[in-house]
């Protein structure tokens, strides 16, 4: 899937363009060289969206509610800082 990179000048200048060309791939928005904003097609979006995954979702492991973990307390103590 080829990557087409717009600056946003031209974005603006020929938004047409940018939507047929979003329609065989991401379009990456530049904003002073810097990507800013990504064109998809919906039905990329769409595929993208049907995955389903969050972050928490990502990161989350299987069975790990079945683990009894209690660490023990942490006892931090505090001293006057020296200022001489």
């Amino acid at each position: 899937m080829p990557v087409r990179r717009l600056s946003s000048r031209e974005f603006n200048q020929d938004v047409g363009r940018a939507k047929r060309a979003a329609l065989q791939g991401p379009v990456i928005i530049t904003n002073r060289g810097r990507p800013s904003h990504v064109l998809m097609s919906i039905e990329r979006y769409d595929a993208l969206r049907a995955k389903g995954r969050n972050l928490v979702d990502a990161l989350s492991m299987p069975g790990l509610s079945d683990i009894d973990f209690r660490p023990p307390r942490a006892s931090i103590q505090s001293r006057e800082a020296d200022l001489s």
